[in-house]
């Protein structure tokens, strides 16, 4: 996807990359996580939907999976002016390491769905692990 902004966050957390990739294809495990609703059909053109926030719907389609390994999906806000659904593409990259795993997560906006400044803070916001000052982990 041709990108006209890039997010990047990296995040070691304290969990396998099965129990993490879990957390990221099971609704039920990711708003344990993070949101209060979800549908998910983690398979390439399988949806993506997540009530971040009681209306705040994200909405988009798993573009690859990769068990316990990778994730893409588009990704765009249902109610969105900046973002509609499609209008960005978040990747996601388990590495295990000797004390967890590192998550690499990265979104991709095109010209036709800039990320907005509150969308990219909301983005890093939800890779915080306790660590550095936040609640929300699949390790927690």
């Amino acid at each position: 996807m041709p990108a006209t902004d890039t997010v990047q966050q990296e995040t070691l957390i304290d969990a396998d990359p099965a129990t993490i990739f879990a957390f990221l294809t099971d609704a039920d495990r990711l708003v344990r996580w993070m949101g209060v609703a979800a549908n998910l059909d983690p398979k390439p053109g399988g949806l993506y939907l997540v009530d971040v926030t009681n209306g705040d719907v994200a909405r988009g389609e798993f573009k690859e999976v990769v068990p316990v390994s990778r994730l893409a999906y588009s990704f765009g806000w249902e109610k969105g002016d900046d973002l509609k659904p499609g209008g960005s593409l978040v990747e996601i990259d388990l590495i295990p390491q000797a004390t967890g795993t590192l998550v690499r997560w990265r979104r991709y906006c095109n010209a036709a769905g800039l990320c907005s400044s509150t969308s990219t803070q909301a983005g890093r916001a939800a890779w915080r692990t306790p660590a550095d000052g936040s609640t929300g982990s699949p390790a927690a």
